[in-house]
């Protein structure tokens, strides 16, 4: 068999000695070439095979081909069943270094993964209300006031009612008189306890007495049908299925009777001032109330109501989506959103704590890593754990995340707005990851490999 010529141990040939170019080391000197002499290599390797025993069976081939161990031993070897190749390359190296690395302290990682995903959960659940009073907020604006230019609020302002999925006013109409040319409606806006949760309902000027309109998505939700009778606060009125819209639209007087005198005004613009960016000024002045084009300027308490610019003005974005992100604004700064940043926070702590931990154990393997020239691995070793302890605190955070959400507040929470939370803590992870990995390695790399050995 050719393995036995992978034995032959190399006994110290007679030496020739040649001159060569200067010592590059600079001293003047000639540097000596060793060489063994031709003829005498053959020779000594069969002289020491003989004394060679079975427990020096252990060693390297290197930079041996095929057809030199061929033209030895007479034989054809399969050198790739003596030497497999690695695969995977480096990458696929370190991913089967790391996790052999969790294996071993599987309980570590479980307790790291499990902390950051807490931290991840937190804050998904914070981006998803946010996301979620985002789309609510621009589509139930839009509901309530529709195309009108000019929406004049109570001193008590409006609301969004997360059961009724809609905004309902929270006092009474202003009592305001429409100026020379403009035109515009009082409108009901309130909440109804039906035997089905509460829902919204909004007196709209024109619509006609006895009829109901509401959207498919309501009536399933109420049992009823189109052209079924839907009883509202005693009074029985005809449905009729039409938009998609949150709320039951009825006549000014039976919203009024179900739910009270609450809402806003809704007004339009002469036809000689159309197209015009001043039309909040026009009409607060006109009757005169305060007016802003900011849906986050809150109306004074203190005050007759706040009249709200709905025309884009000079900004790119319409009052609709300004106002959904100012709804949105007001989860993100709460003290709920607080909350979820310090868990953020803790979260990373807690994992930077199982790196260091993991570091201080490992001392002496990355002392024979970097005294054999592989200190540069460490460092990629480190990154490759990192991202896998954060990659799965990611899932297993943003799926906890949408459970909790659809869980508590099935009304609210939509697909939509669960992977737009999930999109933006994703985007936080890769720097997450790798300062996790380079603080507790950053000191590992300034000592000596000696220094790490030693302890």
């Amino acid at each position: 068999m050719w393995s036995s010529a992978l034995l032959r141990v190399r006994a110290p040939p007679p030496l020739s000695r040649t001159t060569s170019p200067a010592d590059p080391r600079g001293n003047g000197q000639q540097a000596r070439e060793i060489r063994p002499l031709p003829g005498e290599l053959a020779r000594n390797e069969d002289e020491s095979l003989g004394n060679l025993s079975p427990k020096h069976a252990r060693l390297t081939i290197k930079n041996v081909t095929t057809s030199e161990i061929a033209s030895r031993t007479g034989t054809s070897p399969q050198l790739s069943g003596v030497l497999p190749a690695s695969s995977g390359g480096t990458f696929g190296r370190l991913m089967r270094f790391a996790l052999a690395n969790i294996r071993r302290r599987p309980e570590r990682f479980v307790l790291s993964v499990l902390g950051i995903a807490l931290a991840i959960a937190a804050v998904t659940v914070v981006r998803t209300i946010s996301a979620s009073f985002a789309i609510t907020g621009g589509d139930s604006v839009t509901s309530a006031i529709g195309t009108h230019a000019i929406w004049v609020v109570p001193a008590q302002g409006v609301t969004y009612d997360s059961a009724a999925g809609a905004l309902v006013a929270e006092g009474p109409p202003s009592g305001i008189t429409l100026p020379d040319g403009w035109t515009g409606a009082e409108m009901i806006a309130g909440v109804w306890h039906s035997p089905h949760g509460q829902v919204a309902v909004y007196g709209v000027a024109g619509t006609p007495a006895g009829k109901a309109i509401l959207s498919p998505r309501l009536a399933g939700r109420l049992g009823v049908a189109n052209g079924g009778t839907l009883r509202l606060g005693g009074t029985a009125v005809t449905v009729e299925l039409r938009g998609g819209g949150p709320a039951v639209t009825v006549a000014p007087g039976l919203a009024r009777d179900v739910v009270g005198n609450t809402g806003w005004w809704v007004a339009d613009e002469p036809a000689v001032d159309q197209g015009r960016n001043d039309l909040g000024r026009l009409f607060g002045t006109a009757v005169g109330l305060p007016f802003t084009q900011n849906p986050a300027q809150a109306p004074a308490k203190s005050g007759h109501g706040l009249v709200y610019d709905t025309t884009t003005g000079s900004g790119a974005l319409s009052f609709a989506q300004k106002y959904a992100s100012a709804f949105s604004g007001q989860v993100t700064d709460s003290t709920l959103g607080l909350i979820s940043v310090i868990g953020l926070v803790l979260g990373f702590v807690i994992a930077v704590s199982s790196f260091l931990a993991s570091v201080q154990e490992r001392r002496r393997e990355f002392g024979i890593m970097s005294s054999i020239g592989l200190a540069d691995e460490v460092l990629y070793f480190f990154l490759v754990e990192s991202g896998v302890v954060f990659v799965a605190a990611w899932l297993t955070g943003v799926l906890g995340a949408g459970v909790a959400v659809w869980a508590v507040l099935p009304q609210l929470a939509t697909p939509v707005a669960w992977a737009q939370a999930a999109a933006t803590v994703a985007a936080f992870l890769p720097a997450m990851a790798i300062v996790g990995a380079i603080v507790p390695v950053h000191r590992l790399l300034q000592q000596r490999p000696v220094a790490l050995l030693a302890d």
